[in-house]
């Protein structure tokens, strides 16, 4: 064990332990793993000094007794020290994955706690790092901490718990994707992003209907779930890729602005936030700049600025002209599961033909595709 790593220690230790433990299960009680990675979720408020506290399952269970109705197998795994949600990082992305995949055999779902400000970056990678997922991964949080007494953390565990044990009438998970629960709702990890920075319908997803809605029963749509390939094993990928830059089209954009776009170091991949349907304004200079950028290998990803719609190049003169200068469609996919899904294509070795194919390709449910490439 001298090569490896403290946190590699850990999971291996956390694997044995669980693993020895499942031998004394009732096989017929579904066991749970929370993945505590930080967020306000896991602050519990000190009664005497209002400090907050970090993460303590122990103390979590006092805040939530509900959780011992549960008829499960509840065990947790916390970061140490816990991620703010801003400090989050693909690096990050990575332990997650492997804590579950590590796990993977041990237990029938995860719930990862998680900060929301870039909780839909995480669902996003976490959702092309599973490959062909046969079990629920749900991440979730809150808006105040677990201990305030108008928390939204509770109800938003509670569910997110419910639903990563829930099983259909053959036994199988009834949601065997990475998902993210806010609010009564539950969402595809990639089609979510956040909308609200107070309020507690903090995510949506906007161009894909909800997995379920909890109310007084949850109400699962079972022909919007994806399956796993029971063909095919489940594999985890922890390469990811570097050197994604976003260019935001504004108007009255300047040469100078994207001449710093074109002058970085080890760029791979630009991501182009562009009007409504995908269009661009008509400068010679910006599309000789990606012209440029195209013949020198870099991806060009074209989205739309919209929350909800998709980009169509064919439908305008503003928006072919991307088209024609190397840009690929990045039809209805948000900017959080584009960054993560060119993070794991550029990560795999693919040849650029490759990841344009692939970009082209709904990998986990991101994208709807359209009859344009």
């Amino acid at each position: 064990m001298a090569d490896l790593g403290l946190r590699e220690i850990i999971h291996l230790i956390l694997k044995i332990r669980d693993s020895l433990a499942t031998m004394s299960y009732n096989s017929a009680q579904p066991s749970i793993l929370i993945i505590y990675t930080g967020g306000t979720i896991g602050m519990i408020e000190n009664p005497e000094t209002g400090a907050l506290l970090n993460f303590d399952f122990e103390q979590f269970r006092c805040h939530v007794p509900e959780l011992k109705q549960f008829h499960l197998q509840i065990h947790s795994y916390a970061f140490e020290p816990p991620i703010d949600s801003s400090d989050m990082e693909p690096k990050h992305w990575v332990e997650i994955a492997k804590i579950i995949a590590d796990n993977y055999d041990v237990y029938d779902g995860f719930v990862v706690l998680h900060g929301t400000d870039t909780m839909a970056f995480t669902a996003s990678a976490l959702s092309f790092m599973l490959e062909n997922l046969g079990k629920p991964v749900v991440i979730t949080g809150a808006q105040l901490p677990i201990g305030k007494l108008r928390t939204d953390g509770k109800e938003n565990l509670l569910t997110s718990i419910e639903i990563a044990a829930a099983r259909n009438s053959a036994g199988e998970p009834m949601v065997p994707e990475v998902c993210i629960f806010f609010e009564s709702q539950l969402m595809r990890g990639n089609r979510t992003t956040k909308i609200n920075a107070e309020g507690f319908n903090a995510f949506r997803s906007f161009n894909y209907p909800p997995l379920a809605v909890a109310g007084v029963h949850i109400r699962y749509n079972n022909l919007l779930i994806r399956r796993p390939d029971s063909s095919r094993p489940f594999r985890s990928h922890f390469s990811l890729g570097t050197g994604i830059f976003i260019l935001t089209i504004f108007p009255g954009i300047q040469k100078e602005y994207v001449d710093v776009v074109i002058q970085m170091k080890n760029l791979r991949a630009l991501i182009i936030k562009t009007y409504g349907s995908g269009n661009a304004p008509q400068k010679p200079w910006l599309l000789d700049k990606l012209r440029e950028l195209d013949r020198r290998g870099v991806i060009l990803v074209n989205i739309t600025q919209c929350s909800q719609g998709t980009v169509e190049m064919h439908r305008y003169a503003t928006g072919l002209q991307l088209l024609q200068a190397g840009a690929v469609n990045g039809y209805d996919g948000t900017l959080e599961s584009t960054v993560s899904k060119l993070m794991f294509l550029l990560g795999q070795n693919y040849s650029k033909e490759e990841i344009l194919t692939l970009l082209n390709t709904s990998i986990a449910g991101e994208i709807t595709l359209s009859s344009e490439a």
